[in-house]
This record gives C-alpha cells, structure tokens and sequence, in this order.
C-alpha cells in the first residue's frame, strides 16, 4: 500500500485542492492511501472521505495544529483540536483521541519545530522523514533525530495542489488495510519511504499557489 500521509484540501488556508480533486488525483497516481492534514480544521477530511466512497482509497482523517513551539500532525483525528497550546498539551490531546502525533518538516528552513524536539521525545509517535516540500538536507536532518532516538517515522507530500500528491509516500505491507492497521506498521517501523522532494522550479510554483489559495481565503472571509 503507498500511503501519502500530509496532504492539505481547500479547506486549509493555503490551498487550492479541492476534496474532489484529491480523490481524483490520488486514484490517477495509483496511491492507495492519504491522510488529510488541514490546518485547524477537519471538515476537508470529512468531505474527501465521502468523496472516496465506493473508490479503492483509504483516507485517515488529520489534522496539522499549530502549537506554541511547531506544527504537530494527528492523524487519525476526529475532532478539532485548539492552536496555542504547548507542544506536549498538543500531542496528549491527540492521543486523547486515539491519533498518532507526528512532528512534520521539523527542521525545514522556513516551518522548523522551534521548541525543545528532544524534551518530546518520551510521547511523540513518529517523525515526519520525507517532506516533499522543504529541502533534502532538511528532511536528513529529520532522519538522522528518528534514529538517534528511535522514533518511529512518516512520509507526505504536504500537497497543497493536486498535481504533488504522491511525490513522499510511506510503503507498507499488504493491501485494503484498515486505518488501525496503518497505524501500526507506522509505530512497528514495518514501512519504507519513497519519493523525493520537489525541484526549485516546482517550489516556486507551489508557493504562488499557496500565496493565491491565502489571497482567496482572505477575500471569501471578507465576503
């Protein structure tokens, strides 16, 4: 199974995808599994689950929530959990619930975690090895902490337009799994990181889209 496990849906700020969209691109790029990660938010999760019904793609519900020192993703989240809370406040309020807290692009050059990473590693769950998005010394660097301390790791695109889903991806074993079953080999290490990250080029696209999607947003709000 290839799991793209940050994927982001219009209903974040920063993006252009629709639900839809997603759904249709992800069966084009022959994944079998992505996890949704708005920002704040789980209604994209929601409406890209219905949208996959009936269709051979297993979406995990997330969400990426901003804490005081970094972003943290819960995949396998329901329900919204606040911005602003510490870090550690964070990821027991994604275990709460079930979820699997994940510390995304965190060395990336402009989204890095700013807070004591190894004061967290007794509860975080994984780490996020493979970005699409920031650059690959950064994602080594990610590397390297899951080793030292032995934590288990993720891959995503962090797609924030359609056209990037599937660049990082986690392989797992076996096929028409459960939720629960994904969740497992992640924590068991049982998975393998594929992909790459995107070009320069492809940066420089990705961030006019994410500069018009924060644009839009603003505009609707105002309306």
């Amino acid at each position: 199974m290839k799991a793209d496990l940050h994927v982001h849906t219009s209903y974040s700020y920063d993006s252009i995808s629709s639900p839809q969209q997603i759904v249709k691109t992800t069966l084009e790029k022959g994944i079998d599994c992505i996890a949704i990660c708005d920002h704040g938010k789980v209604k994209g999760a929601e409406e890209t689950a219905r949208a996959a019904l009936n269709k051979p793609i297993l979406v995990i519900p997330g969400i990426e929530i901003k804490s005081r020192q970094g972003d943290i993703v819960g995949l396998n989240i329901k329900n919204i959990i606040p911005n602003n809370l510490s870090a550690r406040e964070t990821i027991l309020a994604i275990k709460k619930q079930g979820g699997l807290a994940v510390i995304p692009h965190s060395f990336g050059f402009t989204c890095s975690f700013k807070g004591d990473l190894e004061g967290l590693v007794d509860i975080v769950d994984a780490i996020e090895v493979l970005n699409a998005n920031i650059f690959k010394k950064d994602n080594q660097k990610a590397l390297e902490f899951s080793k030292k301390h032995n934590l288990a790791f993720t891959a995503g695109s962090d797609a924030h337009s359609p056209e990037l889903i599937g660049r990082a991806y986690l392989e797992i074993p076996g096929q028409n799994l459960s939720i629960e079953q994904v969740l497992k080999a992640i924590k068991s290490k049982q998975v393998k990181v594929l992909g790459q990250e995107i070009n320069i080029f492809e940066k420089g696209i990705a961030f006019l889209k994410r500069s018009w999607a924060k644009i839009n947003h603003i505009l609707i709000k105002k309306h």
